[in-house]
């Protein structure tokens, strides 16, 4: 008998282990799933004022209007669309006349980074958005050439003078204009596959230990 109780341990041990990740990760799922359905939610609902005091956590994809006029130098993101190539994201100043926000105006392929863009007076509707496109391997923007890596949000309102507020653009914000990009949620949604292989694991981990105990049970007789 003292034979099977280590067998017994590991084995039964180790089947509880893995279908308590395989439950943990079903919960995770559960969780994501929510978050993932309330960004959707925010993207979809109709456009609210912009807030005094935008919180880069509790207003983050909240759709916004905002009123003023295009000024100062824009700055240009490099970036690349499917089946066009590289190009660049329009960051620039929205003066309202009480502040200064940044907005992502959109896409322009190379050629015409160089183009001089209207300025307004206009209403922006779009997302607010603090992206976390950054670390410790994104290279310094070229400031000769105006090429900047990533929308840094703190950088690029210490440069353009603004609030650390960025505005993506839904609609042309002008003519002409940059194309506006779609808003990307990039957060991934895998617990699923992981609940899977845990489950596998449990069961592949239980057949074993039973074979174990099998094997014992026929040597000893």
């Amino acid at each position: 008998m003292k034979k099977f109780i280590v067998p017994v341990i590991f084995g039964f041990g180790g089947f509880a282990v893995l279908v308590a990740l395989a439950l943990w990760q079903v919960q995770r799922l559960e969780w994501k799933t929510a978050v993932l359905d309330q960004i959707s939610a925010r993207l979809e609902a109709a456009p609210v004022p912009l807030p005094e005091q935008p919180d880069p956590e509790a207003d983050r994809y909240l759709s916004v209007t905002a009123d003023g006029a295009f000024s100062g130098p824009a700055l240009h993101v490099l970036t690349s669309v499917q089946f066009e190539g590289p190009g660049f994201r329009v960051i620039q100043a929205l003066d309202t006349g009480t502040r200064r926000v940044l907005v992502d105006r959109g896409y322009v392929s190379e050629e015409l980074k160089a183009t001089e863009f209207a300025k307004g007076p206009l209403t922006v509707t779009g997302t607010l958005l603090w992206p976390q496109e950054t670390d410790s391997f994104t290279p310094e923007p070229n400031l000769e050439r105006n090429i900047w890596f990533a929308r840094d949000v703190e950088a690029m309102a210490q440069a353009l003078g603004t609030e650390p507020v960025l505005l993506v653009a839904r609609a042309p914000t002008g003519d002409p204009s940059p194309r506006p990009l779609p808003v990307g949620v990039n957060i991934a949604n895998n617990h699923l596959q992981y609940a899977i292989t845990w489950s596998l694991l449990a069961i592949c981990w239980l057949a074993m230990s039973v074979y174990l105990l099998y094997r014992i049970r026929r040597n000893s007789v």
